[in-house]
């Protein structure tokens, strides 16, 4: 790709995310709806292309899991439309104006939500996340250019010329969605550069993949290392919920940010739980057990947990279990071990777990409730974006109101400072 420069895609990105922000709500429903029916529309061609992606992932030896993951059917196509029409039915948040207050001297002063203007969005996913990102930053009235892996580049090419081919049919600047044709990691090197034209940065993918962004990026960057939630038994759980919840977040799908990769349970219920837990997980999925001294016994073929279990993110059927001495203890454990994710605690004491609440500031804690809800589209975001866990400007699962930013606003009737 010797004629790609993504500085180039840059510029013409910025002067296109002035007419993104100007889109009224119903201009960008219009758009979204189209897209979502040209993608469907153009199913084999993006069938078509997709194969190409499987093929040469099975050349590279690509596993059977990531090639699930990549492959797009008549269902997923129609899966991909459903969750754009998702995003048309969200409210818009762009020109609400909030606290809006009477000064002593008569201006009223409020903020204004307002887009973010360009965001770069560098990713290791599905084809689908191409289709939803752009969808979101249309809606949110930004730009967005879009760099996905090799493993997805026909797919991802595939959906940019159904987007492209809605927004010149409607007159509008094609470059509010760009997608980079080209995987060499130097673009990405590029990219990272262009501070003068790009506003955020968003990586999606591996605890590589985000640091490199991280660590060579001269623009914001969302930041999101690993996930290692916690799933906390109070000794006034509900043993049934817990291993209904137990199971649900570590087993259902292992793979995401947002299972369990360490269950603390107190003391005085251990004996109780952890063999209802070691046949749950024994049942589910063959689950492999890192066991502390204490509960070691109850599992088969457990192995003695380390420091540096507390520490794994494992993305497989693996967990830690520890058992905690107290409440005090589990949040101690919790917030020395964090990734700011997701946290949750079984308990029916309604005080400890508002105590939990308070007390565990990661983004997203839970109560009597799967980790598996952390996610956008479950907490009434509609699709997401991404995920943040650094506290500055978005934190959690990041929607259309993560995309904007606020700006004041200021009315007057011929006020001046004295």
């Amino acid at each position: 790709m010797t004629d790609f420069n993504i500085a180039t895609m840059a510029k013409k990105a910025k002067a296109a995310s002035r007419v993104a922000a100007q889109l009224n709500s119903t201009k960008k429903n219009t758009l979204l709806d189209a897209i979502a029916t040209a993608i469907e529309n153009n199913s084999d061609m993006i069938i078509e292309e997709n194969s190409k992606d499987i093929a040469a992932g099975r050349e590279k030896g690509l596993s059977q899991a990531m090639l699930d993951r990549l492959v797009l059917n008549d269902k997923g196509i129609k899966e991909i439309g459903a969750a754009i029409r998702e995003i048309v039915a969200l409210a818009d948040p762009i020109g609400d104006i909030d606290k809006l207050s009477l000064r002593p001297n008569g201006i009223q002063v409020g903020k204004m939500r307002i887009p973010l203007g360009v965001i770069a969005m560098i990713y290791e996913a599905r084809p689908n996340v191409t289709a939803e990102a752009a969808a979101l930053c249309i809606k949110s009235g930004n730009a967005v250019i879009l760099r996905g892996g090799s493993e997805a580049i026909y797919s991802n090419l595939a959906i940019a010329q159904c987007l492209h081919q809605v927004l010149t049919s409607h007159d509008i600047d094609e470059n509010i969605v760009s997608v980079v044709p080209d995987t060499s990691r130097s673009v990405i090197e590029d990219l990272l550069q262009q501070s003068e034209t790009i506003d955020l940065v968003i990586p999606r993918g591996g605890e590589g993949l985000i640091r490199y962004v991280s660590e060579n990026s001269r623009i914001p960057v969302i930041q999101h290392y690993k996930g290692v939630c916690h799933l906390y038994i109070d000794k006034y759980a509900n043993l049934d919920k817990a291993v209904d919840i137990l199971v649900n977040g570590k087993t259902q799908k292992p793979s995401a940010c947002n299972a369990f990769e360490t269950v603390l349970v107190h003391g005085d219920i251990s004996a109780s739980f952890l063999p209802l837990a070691a046949k749950a997980l024994n049942d589910a999925a063959q689950v492999k057990i890192h066991a502390c001294k204490d509960s070691l016994g109850y599992f088969n073929n457990a192995e003695l947990a380390t420091e540096e279990d507390y520490k794994a993110e494992y993305l497989a059927q693996e967990i830690a279990v520890k058992v905690v001495n107290s409440f005090d203890m589990a949040i101690s454990h919790i917030n020395e071990f964090t990734s700011d994710h997701t946290e949750v605690i079984i308990s029916q004491d309604i005080s400890r777990t508002q105590k939990f609440v308070r007390q565990i500031n990661s983004s997203v804690v839970m109560v009597n409730a799967s980790s598996r809800f952390s996610d956008g589209n479950q907490l009434g975001l509609g699709s997401e974006i991404g995920i943040s866990t650094s506290k500055l400007h978005a934190y959690g699962p990041m929607g259309l109101e993560a995309l904007t930013t606020e700006k004041f606003v200021v009315f007057g009737d011929g006020q001046v400072r004295v």
